[in-house]
């Protein structure tokens, strides 16, 4: 089934040197904008991490230190990135919980402000887990009939996740193909940073998701013990949600931490 599309649809994928979104970085980012007319364009980024590549992470994407020593370091792309998605809804495979964070992360280290939460959000995992729990390469072999050989691959996995998101319009009935509503369906839970670390409950209070105030409306934790805010702004949490906090901690009534 075609896409019913209001604005560009934009499939990413990034390869990275590791699963810590506080301290790992893009290696490869692909990202495929589908426009309302059906016209697609791809575009496939090389980056420098500035950190070492772990050998058993180059045995999953096949990027070695070596491939991108000379490619351009993230700082010098994100604004074309951030100019090339300005306007899009976003879609991706495991994107709200892992690929959005560590983007955002990385545009922020670059200086670079994108609102992801001012764009609609699908993520493909998301509703194939919903229907039927499975892994990306055996979503691609059950919904489309094929294998995915290139696995691991930014451009063959952003391009497998729109295939996948147009065969799961097709395959389910009552899965409506609307952005609008596939992003609500996507989400498992509303987040304030994208990390996850702070969300929203169903009055919109924030309400800290983690750790020993889990559940605990965020803006009385750190009202009442002022020490949490130079805890989490002095740990390895995510710059967004440092972000975050910091606009929290601008709501209380308590002095600025020294």
């Amino acid at each position: 089934m075609q896409l019913d599309l209001k604005n560009p649809l934009v499939f990413f994928d990034v390869e990275t040197t590791g699963l810590d979104l506080t301290n790992d970085r893009i290696v490869e980012i692909s990202i495929l904008k589908v426009m309302p007319d059906r016209r697609e364009e791809q575009k496939t980024f090389r980056v420098n991490p500035t950190i070492p590549i772990p050998e058993h992470v180059t045995k999953i994407h096949g990027i070695t230190n070596e491939d991108v020593a000379n490619c351009p370091v993230f700082s010098d792309i994100a604004r074309t990135l951030a100019n090339y998605i300005e306007g899009c809804d976003i879609a991706g495979y495991n994107s709200i919980k892992f690929d959005i964070p560590i983007l955002a992360e990385e545009f922020l280290r670059a200086g670079v402000f994108f609102d992801f939460h001012k764009r609609k959000l699908i993520d493909v995992q998301t509703i194939f887990h919903k229907m039927e729990q499975r892994t990306l390469a055996a979503a691609y072999k059950f919904y489309c009939s094929k294998e995915l050989t290139d696995a691991h691959s930014a451009a063959a996995d952003a391009y497998a996740t729109y295939e996948i998101l147009q065969a799961q319009l097709d395959r389910y009935e009552n899965l409506s193909n609307d952005v609008g509503k596939l992003s609500e369906f996507s989400i498992k839970t509303r987040n304030l940073d994208y990390a996850g670390r702070v969300i929203l409950d169903e009055k919109n209070v924030p309400i800290i998701n983690f750790g020993k105030y889990k559940g605990r409306k965020a803006l009385e934790v750190m009202d009442k013990d002022p020490s949490y805010y130079a805890w989490i702004m002095n740990n390895s949490f995510t710059l967004d949600t440092k972000r975050v906090f910091t606009e929290l901690r601008l709501q209380t009534k308590t002095s600025p931490m020294s």
